[in-house]
């Protein structure tokens, strides 16, 4: 199973070793020339390049181990859908007084941090409103089948659900369809689940205005006549030989007419070049190139009729075209003398998507008849449209017009169904981008169709939605986002490795040192964790952020704590007189329990961070569960076959060295006498954080937390913080702001509430133009590399997140200690320990805030290292429990009391110190390292680490379970 679970990882990571390969030919050839390079990529896209398998570049690429934006550079964006606008338009923009105030109270509710707008709004207006019904404004003609008129408010408030999904669905595919077009490498887009919220990440993207046009406009569907292909055939020519002559080149004239007359029709050699739409690039030559400049970029579809000639092959698909192709067609087609010689009717419209398995899309020919050249239907014309199925359990699209949309649909497709040897189609179009172009059958004249073709379930449903898109506004607006510079990328990248390298090299010294052969076993186990990990990730598709380099760091930090147990027990056998073989076997076998309790427990959290986090938090979760999964499989089992393996061998495997055989031997805290002073130790830093939180204003939170806009600019000289501050208060109107060096002194932080809550489109320029008037005057050269946006609901909605995250990991804890350890006052014991650890972090936050040369801002991943913290508590503390438990089995007793009591928690404690202190040891000097390598952007997450892994290993000894005692029975 670990061969075969290794080759998976390697042959998921070998994707990333291919299109490495590919990308730095392509550079040697475009030699610091972009265009060039991305011309050469994309004319590999569909070349094998893979060894043995032959897969092309274009699926090795989509294989490969995805880059956050914090590593690669570009935009993170959250949509937010205005259901507010949508029930508007629902009720037909109604303006009585109540039902508008209803709208604009539950906004304001959603503001401060409540969920679901369609509840909130129907609550607020049976408050209002007692005894009026909600159906008087929804209900209609058009919508007759899904809401009577007689419908409860109960009814309407399902009714106003379904619609509140149809349109983020909806607006999830237009904005899919938008980015798509925008031509973004990999982008990545996810509903969230629960809100009117969509996630946008694409990399590589900084033209911040074009994107926020893009995403903000309005969408328009349209039906239109188009023109059939053989209707098509004639201009095209015309406009190929148009082409070819006012760019023929002047050194060697060759005509057309020459070229066409070399023994057989264009048609004919059209019909050679493709019948099947093949990417156009393979035809291109330079003959050509200068001949048919159009049909060298544009293959004519075509297809062998039954007497074996070439045919233009019938349908309102006029023209094939390579997606690297498109941009040079439509110059074409804006030149003045081709504009001249195609009728004013025309209008050329391309797929919005490429051609199943292919990079090439379909060009259609609108037919524009209307003098003022609007489309013959508007997407006001549909009242509903469904996914559905035909008579013979294929998909279909069952669309409804409205009354009087029905009427101009019957003329439209009478007109189109007129002739019965040539069907016509109406095309289907959204944002200039035809979505489908159905052939058209008889006249419909009720106002119901039906669309069928070759579709799959996915796309009738996306096609649902796209018909529905016109119906009913629902405004997109940016609600945050994020964008980091291609440099900062890349010094994240350099700083993330760096780390990564130098933490993994301090655990293989460590180990090997302190362990001596036993050690390199356990090496072992980490590298070939490491391989796992990094494959598993590539598989599933995850996405490797700074955070989640931390994660696996982290992880295999974690992954020596197995180790270590195991091997501390080894040491206790062998120090009471077995044998090597009989150790290891004994070793393994009372480990197990504290591994499984102290991984399972991590893994909870693992789980609870990614439910309730987003972007770098999901990240860090990601790699943290998969990464204890592996570590759990190669300590337990690698290390297993490795030893067995040796002993076959009868190898000499050794457990330590003469300065490290002994240590932690005959140790005798007395750490259950000493407690209360461990508790007041603990209580004045807690009230020490009190103090200074009143002093400090309370916690600084994020922009996460607060809502707000951050910028990182980079200076060409040292900047005065306070200097830049006064600089800018006058551009911000004198509004809050934050000016901190993020990392050297020519690199600041600034933040700001400036316009946060002002939802017009354009808030982001004046902010961003605010800003750079107030940096002008500095005087001093910058660049802005990054910046972020969270919006105050999204602020409230993460402040709510972070309770209920660690709330729900306390109760999970609980439970679970109560489960494993069948003790109340454990899981008591545990609880407490978990919150006191809390306050500890947040009491050193406060106190050390400002004293410290870096941000200690509370947010997302302050929530995220909090969490972590308080796995390590519970890690060390199910270890001594499980030590506890083993003993208390020993003595055949379910429990001891008083002084026999003490002594137990002593024993296990001390007992499992060496376990404790060196795991703790081993993580921290590995947060050590990535805190001074990691660069500044996660330094405050990994400072909130450090400190809680001395808190958590300090709690679990002194706190977790010494308190077990003062909450349990004095006596039998």
């Amino acid at each position: 199973m670990a061969i075969l679970l290794g080759i998976v990882c390697v042959y998921s990571l070998s994707f990333n070793f291919v299109t490495s390969k590919v990308e730095k030919d392509a550079k040697a050839y475009a030699k610091g020339d972009l265009t060039k390079e991305k011309a050469y990529l994309d004319s590999m896209s569909t070349v094998p390049v893979y060894p043995i398998f032959g897969f092309d570049y274009q699926f090795c690429k989509g294989k490969e181990i995805n880059l956050g934006l914090d590593l690669k550079g570009g935009m993170n964006v959250t949509m937010e859908i205005s259901l507010g606008e949508l029930v508007k338009s629902l009720a037909n923009h109604t303006d009585d007084a109540n039902f508008n105030k209803a709208l604009a109270t539950a906004q304001t509710q959603l503001n401060a941090g409540g969920k679901d707008f369609i509840s909130l709004f129907v609550n607020e207006f049976e408050k209002i409103s007692p005894n009026v019904k909600l159906a008087d404004y929804f209900s209609n003609q058009d919508n007759a089948q899904q809401l009577k008129a007689n419908a409860s408010n109960a009814d309407v408030k399902n009714y106003l659900s379904k619609e509140a999904t149809s349109a983020i669905d909806r607006s999830f595919i237009i904005i899919r369809s938008r980015i798509d077009g925008f031509g973004v490498v990999s982008p990545n887009m996810q509903k969230q689940e629960g809100t009117n919220r969509i996630l946008i990440e694409m990399p590589g993207v900084q033209d911040k205005e074009r994107v926020h046009k893009l995403l903000q406009g309005s969408a328009e569907l349209q039906f239109w006549q188009v023109y059939q292909n053989e209707e098509v055939y004639s201009i095209m020519e015309n406009i190929n030989k148009t082409l070819a002559s006012t760019l023929k080149d002047t050194a060697a004239v060759t005509t057309v007419k020459d070229t066409a007359a070399k023994g057989k029709s264009a048609l004919a050699n059209l019909a050679k070049k493709s019948t099947t739409g093949k990417d156009s690039a393979d035809l291109k030559t330079k003959e050509l190139s200068k001949s048919n400049p159009l049909f060298a970029l544009l293959n004519i579809p075509t297809y062998q009729n039954e007497k074996g000639q070439p045919a233009l092959r019938p349908g309102p698909t006029v023209g094939w075209v390579a997606q690297k192709d498109t941009a040079k067609v439509n110059s074409y087609f804006r030149r003045p003398e081709v504009v001249s010689i195609v009728p004013q009717s025309f209008k050329f419209m391309w797929s919005v998507r490429p051609m199943d398995g292919t990079k090439v899309f379909e060009l259609y020919a609108i037919k524009s008849v209307s003098p003022d050249g609007k489309p013959d239907l508007g997407g006001e014309a549909i009242s509903d449209a469904r996914h559905d199925y035909d008579q013979k359990g294929k998909p279909e699209v069952t669309m409804y017009m409205t009354g009087e949309g029905a009427q101009k649909w019957k003329k439209i497709t009478a007109e189109a169904s007129a002739d019965p040897n040539n069907k016509k189609s109406i095309a289907i179009v959204l944002d200039n981008a035809v979505y489908s172009a159905p052939t058209v059958q008889n006249e419909i004249p009720n106002g119901i169709s039906s669309i069928t073709g070759n579709f799959t379930v996915n796309e009738t449903q996306d096609l649902a939605n796209i018909l529905k898109a016109g119906k009913l506004p629902a405004p997109a607006r940016i609600v945050g986002e994020f964008v980091v510079g291609p440099s900062l990328g890349e010094a994240a990248i350099h700083n993330g490795l760096l780390s990564f390298v130098l933490a993994f090299i301090v655990i293989l010294v460590f180990m090997a040192l302190y362990y001596n052969k036993a050690g390199w076993v356990a090496n072992l186990a980490l590298v070939i964790n490491l391989l796992f990990i990094m494959g598993i990730l590539v598989s599933l598709g995850a996405v490797l952020t700074l955070p989640g380099i931390a994660g696996i760091i982290l992880v295999i930090g974690l992954s020596v704590d197995a180790n270590i147990l195991i091997f501390e027990r080894v040491r206790e056998e062998l120090n009471h007189g077995k044998s090597t073989a009989v150790a290891i076997k004994e070793g393994f076998k009372h480990a197990m329990p504290s591994i499984i309790d102290s991984n399972v427990t991590v893994l909870i959290l693992g789980v609870i961070l990614y439910a309730f986090g987003s972007g770098p938090v999901q990240g860090f979760a990601t790699t943290l569960c998969i990464g204890i999964l592996s570590s759990l499989f190669c300590a337990v089992l690698i290390s297993r076959l490795v030893f067995e393996g040796l002993l076959n061998k009868n190898a000499n495997i050794t457990f330590g060295n003469k300065a490290t055989i002994h240590a932690f031997k005959n140790i005798a805290f007395n750490f259950v006498g000493r407690r209360k002073i461990y508790y007041t130790i603990s209580s004045i830093i807690i009230i020490l954080g009190i103090i200074f939180y009143f002093k400090n204003g309370g916690l600084r939170l994020g922009i996460d937390f607060k809502g707000g806009r951050t910028y990182i600019v980079h200076f060409d000289k040292g900047m005065d913080t306070e200097d830049v501050k006064a600089k800018l208060a006058p551009s911000f109107q004198n509004e809050e702001i934050q000016v901190k060096t993020a990392g050297a002194d020519n690199e600041l932080k600034i933040t700001t509430t400036y316009h946060i809550a002002d939802q017009n489109a354009g808030a982001d320029k004046i902010v961003e133009d605010a800003l750079k008037a107030g940096l002008a005057t500095t005087g001093a050269k910058y660049t802005i590399e990054s910046n972020q946006k969270v919006g105050p609901i999204i602020a409230s909605d993460l402040v709510s997140s972070a309770y209920t995250a660690i709330l729900f990991s306390c109760l999970l804890m609980f439970v679970y200690i109560i489960v494993r350890f069948k003790k109340v006052n454990y899981g008591l014991g545990a609880v407490i320990a978990l919150f006191h650890d809390v306050l500890l972090v947040l009491s050193f936050y406060t106190i050390l805030d400002g004293v410290l040369p870096f941000s200690l801002e509370i947010g997302q991943d302050f929530i995220a290292a909090i969490l972590t913290v308080m796995s390590y508590t519970m890690t060390e503390t199910v270890v001594v429990f499980d030590r506890i438990r083993e003993k208390l089995a020993e003595t055949g007793k379910d429990d001891l009391y008083g002084e026999e009591r003490n002594t137990l928690i002593n024993f296990a404690l001390n007992s499992t110190l060496s376990r404790t202190i060196l795991t703790s040891l081993t993580v921290f000097f590995v947060l050590l390292v990535v805190f001074i390598f990691g660069g500044e952007s996660i330094r405050g997450f990994i400072f909130a680490l450090l400190i809680g892994r001395v808190i958590g290993t300090y709690s679990s000894l002194c706190i977790s379970t010494p308190i077990v005692i003062d909450l349990g029975k004095k006596h039998a």
